[in-house]
């Protein structure tokens, strides 16, 4: 086990949250609250939503967006919340923090943008009619340390309650906004070094805390990290033995307990949300911990996709070291990909590869019922699949959507060139899909 840093009251947290957490299912409604929306699951209720679109069919608007971001929008009734960087001029005598791997200064070849100012914004969308409401700059600066060259410094999705959204940054912080854009509070979760490709986990909602897996470079200083969600104060912060990841957690109930689930390279480690003690941990994944763990009934999904594939099943409700145990309920070491994340829906697993190949396991065995099945169109996928009414989208980085059956038997629906990059996964909230490309927010739905 790892020590626990505790303030706060942790005692009468621990009381409200399984009230907090039904209490906020129950608002969100069909809303699209945070990163694969109510429940993290990344599957939606409504029913009715077109499966077919053009520039000029089912489009209610399109509105650009400026700055390079691929977080996804999130949505609360009549309002969509993005967050988005903006690249500015270069600093004199500023680049990266230095890494060091194997005893030796190491830099990323895709590592950029780390010697220019950035600004680090957030922003409300009206959902009926696409203005933007309110934009605010969070923070302006050069940054802490590179990215990717594919990726962005406003990759962590955000996450509401219906009355703050939670926009995280990683090193330039947490910022907590009324619907209003006033600015309620903001924290630091620290300085986080990602090995020059930038954060990607994005803030967990659990009760009255926001949730940060802040893992760093070879996890000297990696943390899971809990702030009052009312306050920004930090209720508690635990060392992770894990190197630096860019998976955010999945928080599940396992029917006696909540339990948050983080995945990385070493270790997949569930933890008490209310307190952060460690519940149990299993031997990680040998890999890039990126994806989110994925829920199917009493178990969590853990998968992974270079430099090895790896898909794990544990059930939950376990406690120590459960490695080597029957709590690995089957795995699986095919059909993953780098990137994007894979999905569970209605009893079975979707396996997306980086071209987007698709394996389709049983949920409850990981036996297979299809594999190798193909896109129509070649390309590669970096955004995760989301699910609704018996269909899954799949969205490609050259700026198609695949509308898929879902099933035992794979199907394409439709196929909807978008025009631009997709590196977002879709949100789907109050009878619209949410799509975000390179430079525009589009609003789907029945229009016609």
């Amino acid at each position: 086990m790892f020590p626990v840093a505790r303030s706060g009251n942790l005692a009468g947290i621990a009381l409200v949250m399984l009230a907090a957490a039904a209490a906020l299912g129950a608002e969100s409604g069909n809303n699209w609250p945070a990163l694969g929306g109510p429940d993290g699951t990344s599957i939606s209720a409504e029913k009715g939503l077109p499966i077919e679109w053009s520039a000029t069919k089912n489009v209610a608007w399109k509105t650009p967006i400026a700055g390079r971001g691929h977080s996804s929008p999130i949505v609360w009734g009549d309002r969509i919340f993005l967050t988005t960087a903006i690249k500015g001029a270069a600093v004199a005598d500023h680049g990266p923090v230095e890494h060091v791997l194997s005893g030796n200064t190491y830099l990323h070849p895709d590592a950029i943008d780390a010697e220019f100012s950035h600004q680090y914004r957030v922003m409300a969308i009206d959902a009926g009619s696409g203005d933007i409401v309110w934009n605010r700059l969070a923070d302006e600066g050069p940054p802490y340390d590179d990215r990717h060259r594919m990726s962005s410094y406003a990759a962590p999705t955000a996450a509401t309650d219906g009355q703050y959204v939670y926009a995280y940054f990683g090193t330039p912080g947490l910022y907590a906004y009324d619907f209003d854009g006033n600015l309620a509070w903001s924290a630091k979760v620290g300085d986080i070094p990602t090995l020059g490709m930038g954060v990607g986990t994005s803030p967990v909602l659990a009760g009255d805390l926001v949730i940060i897996q802040a893992d760093e470079n070879l996890g000297d200083r990696s943390a899971m990290v809990a702030f009052d969600k009312h306050t920004g104060s930090e209720v508690w912060r635990v060392a992770r033995p894990v190197q630096v990841s860019w998976a955010t957690p999945t928080l599940v109930n396992s029917g006696a307990r909540d339990e948050l689930v983080a995945i990385g390279n070493e270790w997949i480690i569930s933890y008490d949300p209310a307190s952060g003690e460690e519940l149990w941990r299993m031997q990680g994944l040998a890999a890039n911990a990126i994806h989110r763990p994925l829920i199917h009934g009493n178990t969590i999904i853990a998968t992974a996709g270079y430099p090895q594939k790896v898909v794990k099943a544990v059930r939950l409700g376990g406690s120590g070291d459960l490695t080597n145990t029957e709590y690995l309920a089957w795995a699986y070491n095919k059909g993953t990909a780098y990137v994007p994340s894979n999905l569970a829906y209605d009893g079975h697993v979707y396996l997306l590869n980086d071209q987007g190949i698709l394996t389709c396991l049983d949920a409850d065995t990981g036996e297979i019922v299809y594999e190798g099945a193909r896109m129509p169109v070649a390309q590669r996928f970096s955004a995760s699949p989301v699910a609704f009414d018996g269909k899954f989208l799949m969205s490609g980085s050259d700026g198609d959507v695949f509308v898929i059956q879902a099933g035992p038997e794979f199907e394409v629906l439709s196929v909807n060139p978008m025009g631009e990059a997709i590196w977002a996964s879709p949100a789907i909230a109050n009878g619209r899909i949410y799509i975000r490309t390179l430079d525009h927010l589009w609003a789907i739905g029945q229009t016609n």
